[in-house]
């Protein structure tokens, strides 16, 4: 069956990375719609300073802390962390079976780090310039970098590249943790009011863990099954050349990067960004290919802003939906992630290491306009995910939305 056929009819698709399938139905995007609307977003209205932000330089947080005046990114510890350092330990007190089996927990340390991208507070990644973008890149290497286990196969290579946290233009207050070490580093943006980000002045954040979690540790799975399966070969690389010989989902390329609309995608404009080469993490990167994924991850943003002219939101995001039966009001949500960097773990064995592959996934809402948006509810909650257009419709609209940044010309 050729794939002209798959754009007319219901199907599944198979996730490698995940072990798990997609219903596809393109056919339901030609339905009406008179659900919900989201409000166009106003962000281009933002000052570039605003003396209430808990984020612009010289500003007072929450807490009392006052922010430095920073005149590129800065990097500190959320005053609000998920994980903490220090709490207490947890040990099980029923000792029944039944009970040891189904209700399982485990205590989590970590630290949770915010960084603005500038000290500008209307500035996101498709507005920067790529001096600053390569500069980001640099200030997520080092922070990875500084906290690699002295175990990891990885740990000579970040003893060279933890300086680049300390650069000149990398405004930080961090010391390395000494508790013990840490088990991942997940680096990612919640983008836009639409998807629960908390301050409209852009950042990202990282948040470091004593577990690998879920997400990738069910990736990291699969990567070393398909390795173990294919005398050595890497899914990811396997999949970029795949992709940049077909062509038919890819949205941007260079010489060191690819960006695809997945063949398994579940959100209607969702990103994979892949590297080329075998790159285990950010620390494996050269400065020519931290150049090329900062033209990458500009290109993307501008292209996502383009597609509809407005800020084009992607993050963690709690969907909900709300009725209400005879007078009570029924609530239920459900939390989808969003842009993020997946690499090798800071702890792990040569195994994991080895088998990891630098990659970035966008996962934005957005579906047929700036106001329209996908949901994942009933049969997607209860039964598998679903997606409207395919990721060969979205790839093409995405590929045509390049050049200027709409709001610049």
């Amino acid at each position: 069956m050729s794939n002209s056929v798959l754009e007319e009819i219901s199907h599944r698709r198979y996730n490698p990375l995940r072990d798990s399938w997609i219903l596809v139905a393109a056919h339901r995007s030609k339905r009406p719609w008179q659900g919900q609307q989201e409000a166009v977003a106003s962000e281009t209205e933002l000052p570039k300073y605003d003396p209430s932000c808990y984020l612009c330089p010289g500003n007072q947080r929450s807490q009392g802390h006052v922010n430095p005046k920073y005149d590129k990114l800065y990097i500190f510890v959320n005053d609000y962390s998920a994980v903490k350092e220090q709490q207490a330990e947890y040990v099980p007190e029923d000792d029944d079976a039944l009970s040891s089996q189904l209700l399982k927990a485990e205590s989590v340390k970590g630290t949770c780090y915010v960084i603005p991208f500038s000290p500008l507070h209307h500035l996101t990644l498709a507005d920067m310039s790529m001096q600053d973008l390569v500069l980001l890149i640099k200030a997520w290497t080092g922070l990875y970098a500084s906290h690699v286990s002295s175990s990891s196969p990885l740990a000579e290579i970040a003893r060279t590249k933890a300086p680049l946290l300390l650069d000149g233009d990398c405004n930080n207050s961090l010391s390395k943790p000494s508790f013990q070490e840490y088990r991942y580093i997940q680096i990612f943006e919640n983008k836009g009011a639409a998807m629960g980000c908390s301050n409209p002045h852009p950042h990202c954040q990282a948040w470091l863990t004593t577990s690998l979690p879920d997400e990738l540790a069910i990736e990291l799975k699969h990567l070393q099954k398909y390795r173990r399966e294919h005398d050595g070969a890497h899914l990811l690389q396997d999949y970029a050349r795949l992709e940049t010989r077909k062509e038919e989902r890819v949205v941007f390329q260079n010489d060191a990067f690819v960006a695809v609309c997945p063949w398994w995608a579940i959100w209607p404009f969702e990103i994979l960004i892949v590297s080329k080469a075998h790159r285990r993490a950010l620390i494996e990167l050269d400065e020519h290919e931290m150049e090329q994924l900062a033209e990458m991850l500009g290109e993307i943003t501008r292209r996502y802003d383009n597609l509809f002219e407005t800020h084009f939101p992607y993050g963690e995001r709690k969907l909900r939906t709300r009725t209400v039966t005879k007078g009570v009001v029924l609530k239920r949500e459900k939390k989808k992630s969003g842009m993020g960097i997946h690499q090798a773990p800071l702890s792990g064995t040569r195994e994991e290491i080895d088998a990891s592959y630098f990659h970035m996934h966008f996962y934005p809402p957005l579906l047929r306009s700036a106001t329209v948006r996908k949901f994942l509810v009933g049969y997607e909650m209860l039964a598998e995910p679903q997606r409207d257009i395919t990721p060969e419709q979205a790839a093409a609209r995405l590929r045509n939305c390049g050049g200027e940044l709409y709001r610049r010309v």
